[in-house]
């Protein structure tokens, strides 16, 4: 191993040291105090409750952890969005499982809260799987309410989707393990199947210091709402369990008799682990986000057997496609070069752009997955098209209009990875949230933005010094430099992964190693729902 390897093992192993604790810190919820009184009312944290109700052993991962990081700290925080989001198996069947944390200012729905219970349907509905609601919630968080009640993709779309997912066939099952208030009150009911946890769950409309304020009937909660009142006397419940692990093993038994349904038909052979030591994966990513590396050496790490088949390997070469297997699954692979190339004519073309040629190659090697049927996994690290009059000329616009068409109208399902850069159109092309990745997942080492920090604040100063100097103020040397890494400093804090996991621009921070995971998980989740559409890009400037 030389020097830059030892240095780049350092930089990410520091990367995925602070992404640990980041993890978890997350994971305390709104800290142990909520959690020891959370026991001493006899309840399962959100997190217990999830390890208890899947298999034990299994494999999941986690949507949205980082949802809320750095978001509504004058209202005293919000890890995880107060929801906690896992994809994994009950009774070996695969799940996404939706659990409101208590112990975050009572599982009450900031935005954020709503936007990941959307996406945690978003997959359900995608992928046709089905989807279990651990409710304990005390409904909106009042002092944001116009920030979460009317709009379409705030709280009332989340009712809406219980019934588009009852009308598709979609398993819906809820258990009330502690409060469930007004409009939050109908998503169990509105699910196929809802639970109540004796003495701790109750439904409502409104509580008993509502009801007394509004028509003056004095009643205890447990008596307008409890488990008793909704199995034996309004049957809005179906199930009452004693406590929180005989609701969950209730479910357990319900989903045990599930039947099976048609499935996608994705290639899936034997999986076999990457020849190539994927902890390389640490040394050969550079600390520098300029720094030229071989994506196709990070490639080998990441799929099976380390064997990889090229298309097109000579043509277009600052995007690499090509076919290989991840974990079994058969995969189209579209990644960003970042070395320095050469095309087909002799001239040289930076790492990470998009040229004409490459965007032409993308275009075609996506058109033949959704032809073969072949799931498409992105690897992102990537500052954009190529620009200025050589390019424009050559008609980079309509090449790049052809890659975002492709990925627009692609069928088969798509798996994005931020490795690295992930700047302005490049994002878009290499398919950023906005083109319905069935997943997308950073590393440490990404960066998701409209330019780079360094890029960003050159242009911001200049703003910023223009409109100091029309003022009549005098921009020295030092005062410049101030400035500009005051600005600077902005920007970079806007680019973390974490800012973009924060706002669900992700799904999720990860390790480099657990990628494949990832991207099998998904694929099996995308195989429970088949293709029912052609391919078919539309109009298209050839």
């Amino acid at each position: 191993m030389d020097l830059k390897f030892n240095q780049n093992e350092d930089k990410n192993k520091l990367l995925l040291s602070e992404l640990r604790k980041k993890l978890a810190q997350v994971q305390l919820g709104g800290g142990k105090a909520k959690i020891a009184k959370q026991h001493e009312q006899g309840k399962l944290t959100a997190r217990e409750r999830i390890a208890y109700l899947l298999d034990p052993k299994s494999e999941q991962i986690e949507i949205g952890a980082f949802a809320g990081e750095g978001m509504y700290e004058e209202h005293g925080g919000c890890p995880s969005g107060g929801v906690i989001v896992t994809i994994g198996y009950i009774k070996k069947i695969l799940c996404i499982v939706v659990a409101n944390d208590a112990t975050v200012k009572a599982g009450a729905w900031f935005p954020i809260t709503a936007k990941k219970n959307l996406r945690a349907q978003e997959i359900a509905i995608e992928n046709k799987l089905p989807i279990i609601y651990l409710v304990d919630s005390a409904g909106v968080y009042l002092p944001m309410q116009d920030e979460i009640f009317p709009d379409k993709e705030h709280f009332g779309r989340i009712f809406r989707n219980n019934a588009i997912m009852s009308s598709m066939g979609i398993t819906q099952i809820s258990a009330v393990m502690g409060s469930c208030v007004a409009g939050g009150a109908y998503l169990p009911i509105m699910s196929d199947e809802a639970l109540i946890v004796d003495k701790t769950g109750s439904i409502f409309l409104a509580g008993s210091y509502l009801v007394k304020a509004a028509i003056g009937e004095s009643i205890d909660n447990e008596t307008l709402g409890g488990a008793t009142t909704h199995c034996e006397i309004s049957g809005v419940t179906d199930y009452k369990s004693k406590d929180d692990k005989d609701a969950l093993d209730t479910i357990r038994n319900i989903m045990d008799k599930i039947g099976d349904f048609p499935l996608a038909g994705f290639n899936r052979s034997k999986a076999i682990k990457p020849k190539e030591n994927p902890e390389d994966i640490y040394g050969i990513l550079p600390g520098s986000r300029t720094e030229q590396y071989d994506m196709m050496e990070i490639i080998k790490r990441l799929v099976d057997d380390s064997q990889f088949e090229p298309y097109k390997d000579s043509y277009g070469q600052t995007i690499i496609t090509g076919y290989a297997r991840i974990d079994g699954w058969a995969v189209g692979i579209v990644a960003n070069q970042r070395k320095v190339v050469k095309n087909g004519k002799g001239e040289m073309q930076f790492g990470g752009v998009i040229y004409s040629d490459s965007a032409d190659k993308a275009t075609r090697f996506i058109a033949n997955c959704n032809q073969k049927k072949i799931p498409l996994v992105f690897l992102q690290d990537v500052t954009g098209f190529m620009v200025g009059s050589k390019s424009e000329h050559g008609g980079i616009i309509k090449d790049g209009a052809k890659m975002v068409n492709a990925v627009s109208n692609s069928v088969v399902p798509k798996f994005t990875v931020v490795i690295g850069n992930s700047y302005g159109a490049g994002n878009y092309a290499m398919c950023g949230k906005a083109y319905d990745p069935r997943l997308i997942v950073a590393w440490p080492s990404a960066e998701l933005a409209v330019m780079s920090g360094n890029s960003a604040a050159k242009v911001l100063l200049q703003i910023e010094t223009a409109s100091l100097k029309k003022k009549g103020e005098t921009i020295t040397e030092k005062k410049e430099k101030a400035l500009f890494d005051k600005i600077k400093k902005r920007y970079d804090d806007q680019v973390s992964p974490y800012y973009a996991a924060s706002r669900l621009w992700t799904d999720a921070v990860i390790d480099p190693l657990e990628t494949r995971k990832w991207i099998s998980m998904g694929i099996e989740a995308a195989n429970h729902a088949p293709i029912e559409k052609p391919f078919n890009m539309g109009v298209l400037q050839v």
